[in-house]
Parts: C-alpha cells; sequence; structure tokens
C-alpha cells in the first residue's frame, strides 16, 4: 500500500521545528514497520481547529485521485481538534483510507462518543442524498409532465458524470416557461449532469431578463 505522511505543529515558532523533524522521522519508522510506500510527506503549521489546511487538503486531493490508501500520523490530535477531526475522519472513511498513528501503533482507535458521531454524520449524508435524489426524479417528473422532453436536449448528449461548466440557459428559459419553480429547475439540471444551485439558476434568468430587457430599450430609442 501507499501512504502520505502528515506532519502537523500549531504555531510558527522555531521551536516547534524539531517536533516536525520528530514526526517524520518516527512515521517514517512507522512506514517501514507495515511496508508502506510514502509517496509525500506534508508538513504543516496551522491550528487543528481549521479544516482549511493546504497540507489537509493536498493530502486529501491525493487520496480522492487514488494516489495513496493509508494516512501517517502521530496521533488523532495532529490530524485536527474538535469538529474538524471529526469532519476529516468522516471524509477518510468515506474514501476508505486507513489512518495509522504512533499512538495506536498501527490503525486509529476511535472513541466510542467519536464512532457515534460518525454514525450519525453518515445517516444524516445519506438522508440528505436521498432527500436531493427525490428533489431531481420530482422535478424531472414535473419538467415532463407540462411538456419537457429531455431525450431532445442536446446538451444531455455527452454526460459523463463530470461537472459542466455551462448553464444551458436555453433549458431555464424552456422549463421556467413550463411553470417550474427555479428550486425545480435546478433539481432537474441536475439530474441532467449540471452542478447547479437554485440561486444560481435564478441568477442566470434574473440576467437573461435584464439583458432582454436592455435590447428592447435600445430598439425603442
Amino acid at each position: 500500500m501507499k501512504a502520505i505522511i502528515y506532519c502537523r505543529v500549531s504555531t510558527e515558532k522555531n521551536t516547534q521545528d524539531t517536533s516536525l523533524k520528530r514526526q517524520k522521522e518516527e512515521l517514517g519508522d512507522i512506514a517501514n514497520i507495515f511496508r508502506l510506500e510514502v509517496i509525500k510527506t506534508i508538513e504543516e503549521r496551522h491550528s487543528g481547529f481549521d479544516v482549511e489546511r493546504d497540507g489537509i487538503v493536498e493530502a486529501l486531493a491525493l487520496f480522492k485521485e487514488k494516489q495513496a490508501d493509508v494516512l501517517l500520523i502521530q496521533d488523532d490530535t495532529r490530524l485536527g481538534r474538535g469538529h474538524s477531526k471529526i469532519a476529516l475522519i468522516h471524509e477518510l472513511r468515506k474514501m476508505d483510507i486507513k489512518v495509522y498513528t504512533i499512538q495506536d501503533h498501527g490503525e486509529i482507535f476511535l472513541s466510542d462518543a467519536d464512532l457515534m458521531v460518525l454514525e450519525i454524520l453518515s445517516a444524516v449524508e445519506e438522508f440528505q442524498n436521498r432527500i436531493a435524489k427525490f428533489k431531481i426524479s420530482r422535478g424531472m417528473a414535473r419538467a415532463i409532465k407540462n411538456g419537457y422532453e429531455p431525450h431532445r436536449n442536446l446538451s444531455n448528449r455527452h454526460m459523463g458524470g463530470r461537472e459542466k461548466k455551462e448553464l444551458p440557459i436555453e433549458e431555464i428559459i424552456n422549463l421556467r416557461k413550463k411553470n417550474l419553480t427555479f428550486q425545480e429547475i435546478a433539481a432537474t439540471l441536475r439530474g441532467l449532469g449540471f452542478d447547479v444551485s437554485k440561486a444560481t439558476v435564478h441568477r442566470r434568468y434574473k440576467e437573461y431578463c435584464e439583458d432582454i430587457d436592455y435590447h428592447s430599450n435600445n430598439r425603442t430609442t
């Protein structure tokens, strides 16, 4: 298996250099014991209460790209503190990434309280996904009932699960004319592969209307 070593201290003080060096050396030893190939060593000086850390974001990106399978840390506090620790563990578990620590001499040990919170997070996330899918199917059903024909949508032919960068304003206008709400339009477009929110759909529609009014006024003057 391939691993990423993650070392963190909370301050910029030079006295923390020794801690970073020690973490890196000890984690390198752990990698050798478990016969892990270290592809990246990340050192970071940042508070563990903040989840927006360049180093940990880089590690998550590498895991998402399937470049590594294991995260090596000194102990669970190096990963984060408070809610940020739980949030990061949740993300790692979703990607099926193992976390090894020096403190636990192997895979990270989670308390009963931590496990309970993680189970709640998973349940809430699953429920949110089911609601989102229901909104998409409901929006699509209403659009079709009102005469919308998705199989004739040219922008739908190259779907591959990838996020589209441009929204089809003509589809927004078309669905709006069929009396769909902005929320239903957003849900329908998400069903077609567009990563879009209700606010974005409303903004694009408003911009379109303002543009039409502008050109109409210019023609009359």
